[in-house]
Parts: structure tokens; sequence; C-alpha cells
């Protein structure tokens, strides 16, 4: 009886299928893009073409912590479980140094002779020591020393590294947040799902940063030439170089945003980047602004950190010749950038939840 009640039903169903009138390549057409338009219309959109855009349909008021307390918020927490960060943070490092190479010590001794040459002025006494290790930390970060003769192997291990950083920093804050109590191999195993679709979003952000690529590449240009000499030719550059600034500023916050959100496992880099578009309208100005406070908070943390290591440093190297060529300011400037990562994506995360549970 089973057996004969399964063929009538399998019959019952080709007949059903078979009596469904088959639709025309323009019904489909049609139906196809009533949904894409249905979802089209869902996103959030505060400007209209041809349309004048009033300041109350625009404006999404947001309550978030002022800019002091969330970058001191962000690091109490990365310092509260340091039992969590603090292995991640050994980790890259050590897979930086292995895979991707340290910044070698030839190169720091380069910029320290050079130095040694244009600042004998200040060179005898304390006062002399803190400047030169000011201008030694300075120097070398803004020469490329961090970055310096990296292959195109050695950055691709770069990002992927700093890519995993990233989402092993996000899946840590996600459960900690939840009041759980993660491991940290539980982020190395359980955090890198997204991988590909973070990359993607990754090669999307390049994408939305080539302008500032060619403002960088046009303004080297026009040094090396003595094109900004003329102020008619000068003022039509500046004018160039705002447009391209602006477009990537309005292009990155999203793409930024976007990062986060494709961690979800389970969600797409389309839906992600889409879902952080509709976020961040009409904040993208607030957004800025709040990345821009935490790079300069950034920045005192380095001067705070490194400036003392710098001249210890450079007083035990004058004093002692056996710890001449230990490369201790080297791996001490890899720690910094590695931690500087994961805060930054912290920093960025807390905001993003923030905004999340703001949305009106």
């Amino acid at each position: 009886m089973n057996k004969k009640t399964a063929k009538k039903s399998k019959k019952t169903v080709e007949k059903t299928k078979s009596s469904r009138p088959r639709k025309t390549f323009k019904e489909a057409f049609v139906e196809k893009r009533e949904k894409v338009w249905s979802k089209k219309r869902a996103r959030v959109k505060l400007h209209r073409s041809f349309k004048r855009s009033y300041r109350e349909d625009y404006n999404r008021p947001l309550e978030t912590p002022g800019l002091v307390s969330h970058a001191t918020s962000t690091l109490k927490i990365i310092f509260k479980n340091w039992k969590i960060f603090l292995p991640l943070l050994l980790i890259v490092v050590i897979a930086n140094i292995i895979f991707v190479g340290l910044m070698s010590e030839e190169t720091y001794s380069t910029v320290q002779e050079s130095l040694d040459e244009s600042y004998d002025a200040l060179h005898n006494g304390e006062l002399g020591r803190i400047a030169k290790s000011g201008l030694l930390l300075v120097s070398t970060v803004t020469t490329g020393g961090l970055t310096k003769g990296m292959t195109e192997v050695q950055q691709v291990f770069a990002i992927f590294f700093f890519a995993i950083t990233w989402l092993c920093t996000i899946y840590y804050l996600r459960h900690l947040m939840a009041g759980n109590h993660p491991r940290m191999r539980d982020g190395l195993y359980n955090a890198l799902t997204p991988l590909v679709s973070s990359l993607l979003v990754i090669l999307l952000l390049f994408i939305h940063l080539i302008p500032v690529f060619v403002f960088t590449i046009v303004y080297t240009t026009a040094v090396s030439t003595d094109f900004l000499s003329q102020p008619l030719y000068a003022f039509l550059f500046w004018l160039f170089g705002s447009l391209l600034l602006l477009l990537s500023a309005y292009l990155v916050p999203s793409s930024l945003l976007a990062l986060v959100a494709v961690s979800v496992p389970g969600i797409y880099p389309l839906p992600a980047i889409n879902a952080a578009t509709d976020l961040v309208q009409g904040r993208r100005t607030k957004f800025i602004i709040r990345i821009i406070f935490g790079l300069i908070f950034l920045a005192v943390i380095w001067v705070i950190v490194m400036l003392p290591l710098i001249w210890l440093d450079l007083v035990i190297k004058q004093n002692f010749e056996l710890f001449e060529g230990f490369p201790f300011i080297p791996f001490c400037l890899q720690a910094m950038t590695v931690f500087s990562f994961i805060y930054g994506t912290a920093y960025v995360y807390l905001y993003y939840r923030r905004m999340l549970d703001g949305t009106d």
C-alpha cells in the first residue's frame, strides 16, 4: 500500500507541474525585474535626482559616545582582555617576521647615521637624545622603513595576515559583547570562514582608494617638474586633487563598514556592501571625523610607547657594543603596527555596533 500511495503522489505532482502554464521570457523578465527593484526601493535613499533635499529628510541622528570616550573605551576593552589579544598579536608578528620579513637593522642604522650627520647641534645631553629619538621615529615611519623592499609575494602575505587579524579581532569582540568567553584558538579556527568574502571587499576598498593613489602620483610628478610654481596651474591642480580626495572620502566609509558587515558568516559581499552603504547614509562626515581622531589617538600612543624605547636603544647601543646589531627597534615597530591594526579594527567595529543600535 505504501508503494502504491507513493506512486500516486508522484503522479499527482507530475500532473500539477505539467498543468502549470509555462511563463514566457517576457513574463519571467518582468517578474525578475520587479524583485530587483523591490529590493532597491527598500534601501535607504536620502537624496533623489532632480529633487530638492531637505535637511529633515537626510538628517539621521545617532547617539554615540564622545571621541575621547570612544577611543579610551576601545583601549580598555583590548587591555581588559589581554589574554586573548596578546597571543593574537604575537602570532601575527611572528608570522610577519617569517613570511614577510622584519625591517632590517641596516635600514634603521642608515636612517640613524643620516640623522647624526644633520643633528650635531643637539647631540650632547638628554634633550638631544629625546629630540633625536623623536626624529628617528618620524623619519623611520615616513620614509617607508616599515615596508621598504617588500616584494609582491610579501605584500600578498601581509594583506593576508592583516585580513586574518581583522576577522579574529571582530570575532573576539562580537563574542565578548555577547557575554561569552572565547578562547584565542576559537578565533583562529572559526573566524576565518568569511575570508574570501573579506578579501573581495578589501579589493573594493583598494578600488575606492584609486583616486588617492592617482592624486599621489600626480602630486609627485608635479613637484618634480616644478608644475606648481605657477599660480594658475597650482590652483587647477589643487582643485582637481580636492575632487579626487572628496571622491575617495565619499566611497571609503561604506567599503570600510562593509568589511565589518561581511565578517558575519553566511553574508555575501554584495549584500554586505549594500547594508553598509545604507547604514552610512547621512553619517559619512561623523564617521570620517571619528576615523581621523582615531588616527590622531594612535599617533599619540606611538609617541608615548616608541619614544622611550628608541631613547633606550640609543643609550644601550652607545654604551654596549654587544647589542650593536640587535634589531630591537624593528621588532617593536612591527609589534606596534600589529597592535595599531588590532586597535583600529576594534575602534571601527565598536562604532559599527553603535550605528546598528541607533539605526532608525
